[in-house]
């Protein structure tokens, strides 16, 4: 399984649009030079959603397929996950749907969408089985400690296959930025304590606290997250100029800490 990148970019995500910030890439072509400038201030993978005409989240096998080419061409050294979230717009099935058809090689999966409810789990254990089978890698999107406790009990009982599992913790929210954000040892306990099983971990962390969270995280021996998606703001409250501005300040917090 490919390790995460050290430090990968969420530059759109599925809810902000131009009038959040200008420079939220929606096309292609901005989504393109967007991983570029990223790359080149110190992100070594992009997480990246794509979006129609009028702004709005779509999954779309055949855009991402096309997208994901011109990014291996434009940064060959780049890791390329492609987003399955719902947004709101897509059921578990739909979802699915298109991780099938385009067969990604690194593709983000939220628990929590895939089982809905109880039943939910016969689609989704297939779906993870289906995953491994044809070397698809899933992070799996966790979004509190109660979470990450029936991801674990899942790959123990062998719903979610696999020894070693690449995971992503949500701090914050939309709604609340940082506020009452769980703290990232709560995250971490759960897998700690989990036997037979080993984790390549990353954070993403709302509001103005993404650049201590993320600093955290790399102290903690985790991986980061940073971008639009999740945060506009720098460290001293500012808004940030673009993506590129927002991975330098993470790179060089997370480079400091080894003097």
């Amino acid at each position: 399984m490919t390790p995460l990148p050290r430090l990968m970019v969420a530059p759109n995500g599925a809810r902000r649009v131009k009038a959040d910030h200008p420079m939220i890439p929606v096309t292609d072509a901005e989504l393109i030079a967007t991983a570029k400038a990223c790359f080149d201030a110190g992100a070594d993978g992009i997480h990246f959603h794509i979006r129609d005409a009028a702004q709005r989240h779509i999954l779309d096998a055949g855009r991402y397929q096309a997208v994901l080419d011109v990014l291996a061409e434009t940064v060959p050294e780049m890791y390329l996950q492609v987003t399955s979230e719902t947004a709101g717009f897509y059921e578990a099935q739909e979802q699915q749907e298109m991780v099938r058809v385009l067969k990604p090689a690194h593709v983000s999966v939220g628990m929590r969408e895939m089982v809905r409810k109880p039943e939910d789990w016969d689609a989704a254990r297939d779906f993870y089985h289906w995953a491994a089978d044809h070397g698809v890698e899933i992070q799996h999107i966790l979004y509190s400690p109660d979470e990450v406790r029936s991801f674990v009990a899942a790959c123990e009982d062998g719903r979610i296959p696999g020894a070693h599992q690449l995971v992503l913790f949500v701090q914050g929210s939309y709604a609340k930025g940082s506020e009452g954000a769980i703290p990232l040892e709560d995250y971490l306990a759960p897998l700690m304590q989990a036997e037979g099983l080993s984790y390549d971990w990353m954070i993403c962390a709302f509001g103005a606290d993404e650049t201590a969270s993320l600093t955290r995280a790399a102290e903690l021996g985790g991986k980061a997250r940073v971008g639009f998606e999740n945060s506009l703001w720098n460290a001293d409250g500012s808004l940030a100029s673009d993506n590129a501005a927002r991975v330098r300040e993470v790179s060089h917090a997370i480079a400091a800490l080894n003097g």
